[in-house]
């Protein structure tokens, strides 16, 4: 099914790779979560990866660079580096409107 066909429960499953507590990765942490609230409210579920707790995920997830966020659902799989700060940018990734979806 095309993105922009997607139902409005449709649940996003985003997985955030960080490396420790940088500038970059707080960032990165604010800008996602203030993207969930404002478009996926209540439709998301996102889980924060610190790749030096677990180094080992670096090389299982293949992420060669930090922050790296991944939509794993719905399909297509999509891969976002840096600090997530281009709202509008991360919005078009995502196949999200640019608009909030009214609750």
């Amino acid at each position: 099914m095309p993105d922009d066909l997607l139902p409005q429960d449709t649940t996003y499953v985003l997985r955030l790779y960080i490396a420790g507590s940088t500038p970059q990765s707080s960032r990165a942490i604010t800008n996602i979560r203030a993207i969930c609230l404002a478009h996926l409210k209540g439709r998301y579920r996102l889980t924060v990866v610190d790749l030096y707790a677990h180094p080992d995920r670096a090389r299982i997830d293949q992420i060669a660079v930090a922050p790296t966020l991944i939509r794993l659902s719905p399909n297509p799989v999509r891969r976002l580096i840096g600090d997530l700060s281009k709202t509008d940018l991360v919005l078009a990734a995502l196949d999200l409107p640019l608009a909030p979806i009214p609750a």
